[in-house]
């Protein structure tokens, strides 16, 4: 009888249906993406009975939207100028919703010659980790600035860019992301730093490239450093176009519904909106996304 008990325990823990797993592709662990990430995750693991949610640490953006559409991911943050304008085929991804604006920082050193963005020819410069949308917008900077063929570059993540720039094996960094950024308000804080103005820029990368680019400022309680404006682009929170409806519905519903909490992780997500969320374009948006905004309307 015993026996008989412990096989019919046995059957039944084992046609237990598996969770549903929702991984969400990130960034660096010093970055934005990461502790926005794990905010989500906390949530959906508290209020989806049945989801399991965990967070991939990645090169951020490009990287991203290849992992949610081939499958490797559930949902993931990309910055918009990644997205193709017109891919053919169609999107293999889905918006849930715009989240914020990543603003490009150009980081040096106080005690450097460096005071504009001319000032890095020359210079060893980090243009972001390889597949990360800092990547994207810092080459597409450097060519409409003139400078792509006249500075030495290197492809290092946020960490590896601050440590050599301690170090002195790099002479300037690109990092783009939601402010603040913590690994560059920590460099700020023990270091001389000072943060390049590339409002400039904004116009010929409009013209060269999309209309998402916009200027935003930097204000010197940021970082305390002296105040510039940079170069913006909006971030997208993206997702598989085959997740169910329904589970997209609430993804949508917890973003929304847990601002506050979202914003105890990181102060980027306090701008979060329903009427800022759906300005997607040109990603189209999920239907279960869809259904949560149109059902959210006063």
């Amino acid at each position: 009888m015993i026996a008989a008990t412990a096989l019919l325990g046995a059957g039944c823990q084992s046609s237990a249906p598996a969770p549903i797993e929702i991984r969400i592709a990130t960034g660096s662990p010093a970055a934005v993406y990461y502790a926005f990430g794990q905010s989500l995750a906390t949530i959906i693991n508290r209020e989806l009975p049945g989801v399991h949610a965990s967070v991939l640490v990645t090169a951020a953006s490009a990287q991203n939207v290849s992992m949610v559409a081939n499958g490797a991911a559930e949902l993931g943050f990309t910055q918009a100028d990644v997205l193709p304008v017109a891919p053919v085929g169609g999107y293999q991804v889905s918006a849930v919703a715009r989240v914020y604006d990543d603003l490009l920082h150009l980081v040096t050193r106080g005690d450097t010659t460096i005071r504009q963005l001319e000032d890095i020819r020359g210079h060893r410069v980090s243009v972001g980790a390889s597949g990360s949308g800092t990547e994207i917008t810092a080459n597409r900077l450097l060519a409409v600035s003139g400078l792509a063929h006249v500075i030495t570059t290197e492809q290092l993540g946020l960490d590896a860019s601050v440590a050599a720039l301690r170090a002195g094996r790099i002479d300037a960094f690109f990092f783009s992301g939601g402010l603040p950024v913590t690994a560059i308000e920590n460099f700020a804080s023990d270091n001389l730093a000072r943060i390049i103005d590339l409002s400039e820029y904004v116009e010929p990368l409009r013209r060269a490239y999309r209309e998402v680019y916009v200027a935003r400022d930097i204000p010197r309680s940021v970082y305390g450093v002296d105040p510039v404006t940079t170069i913006a682009d909006p971030n997208f929170l993206i997702v598989g176009k085959s997740l169910p409806e329904d589970l997209v519905y609430d993804l949508t519903r917890l973003l929304m519904e847990r601002r506050d909490e979202l914003a105890a992780a990181h102060p980027a997500a306090a701008r979060l909106s329903p009427l800022s969320a759906i300005a997607t374009a040109p990603l189209p948006m999920h239907p279960g996304a869809v259904r949560y905004y149109r059902s959210s309307k006063p």
